[in-house]
């Protein structure tokens, strides 16, 4: 099969268009026909030769795929040949085929397309697992997104509408109006400044009960001066650095915070299936309603991979930036 290979870690020029073993199903796995997959900032990570795929996992890059079901493993109960589905991967997904464990797919909303389907699953299921099996956001609580407008930010936003939730981002001015249009109530341009005084008059002086945070670095001291009585962080990357200079640990004993940094490739299949089904009975009918959608910021053929991930480097992209294979 086709796939795209690194030729040496570095930058995207060392990303090319070349030949690769087919992989076979085991025996509940499914080989999927790959018509669409989707970047994300761990491929560019794993390109620069930062982020090595889990073990036992594909080398090639690629977390999500959309497709149709060309082979099942002898004891795959689920699908059949020709099915239409989507899901998260541990790597692979840049290639012509890919194979899922069955209980790792997803069926394709009838009004979808292999586009909008490979645009969902990284970023729903990050956010989902944020919001819902960590932080346990309620309806009535005010959550704080950063970086709003982001694949995962996007996903959240709505996510967060959906359990009820009062949402403000931060993110440069002009993305708010689509944040506001997915449910977000107020938005922050965090190119002003520090983003805490804004926040915090806009909640009264109260702060918010939930923050999810892939920023890191000076707002990690923000974050914890912005959560309420028993507030709770959760840490997805650093993309603003790792380190602060500086902490005052007091907040988070007086206040009762909880911090939680958390991952989701790094997790056991066993943790990947129980997100997923849990997160098909959250969603599935509400993709079907429309309620909620996958936010597509531009679609590259394949062959310009190089491209999209030099646009992604360059933070233009609102939403998800996919790679459609032929």
């Amino acid at each position: 099969m086709q796939a795209i290979l690194l030729k040496e870690p570095g930058g995207a020029d060392q990303l090319y268009l070349g030949e690769w073993a087919t992989p076979h199903p085991e025996a509940r796995e499914v080989l999927i026909r790959v018509h669409a997959t989707a970047l994300n900032r761990a491929d560019l990570l794993q390109r620069e030769g930062k982020y090595p795929p889990p073990a036992g996992a594909s080398p090639l890059l690629g977390l999500e795929v959309a497709g149709v079901v060309e082979a099942v493993g002898e004891s795959v109960a689920r699908w059949q040949v020709g099915d239409r589905v989507f899901g998260l991967l541990p790597g692979g997904g840049y290639a012509q085929y890919a194979v899922m464990h069955e209980d790792m797919a997803m069926p394709i909303p009838g009004i979808w397309n292999f586009v909008d389907a490979a645009a969902v699953p990284e970023v729903f299921l990050t956010a989902f697992q944020a919001l819902n099996w960590i932080a346990y956001v309620q309806p009535g609580e005010t959550v704080l997104l950063h970086a709003g407008a982001s694949g995962v930010g996007t996903a959240a936003i709505q996510l967060a509408h959906a359990m009820g939730a009062d949402i403000i981002v931060t993110g440069s001015a002009s993305k708010h109006d689509l944040c506001r249009q997915l449910g977000a109530t107020h938005a922050i341009d965090y190119r002003k400044g520090p983003f805490l005084d804004e926040l915090l008059s806009l909640t009264n002086g109260n702060g918010v009960d939930v923050i999810v945070d892939p920023v890191g670095g000076d707002y990690f001291t923000q974050n914890l001066k912005a959560l309420k009585l028993d507030g709770r962080l959760i840490m997805l990357a650093v993309m603003g650095g790792a380190k602060v200079p500086e902490v005052n640990l007091g907040p988070i004993l007086f206040k009762r915070l909880q911090i939680v940094g958390s991952t989701l490739r790094s997790r056991s299949r066993e943790y990947q299936i129980r997100l997923t089904e849990d997160f098909v009975d959250f969603a599935y009918d509400r993709f079907q309603s429309g309620m909620l959608k996958p936010v597509i910021d531009t679609v590259f053929d394949w062959q310009d991979v190089a491209e999209a991930h030099r646009y992604m480097e360059d933070n233009r992209n609102t939403g998800k930036i996919v790679l459609r294979i032929g």
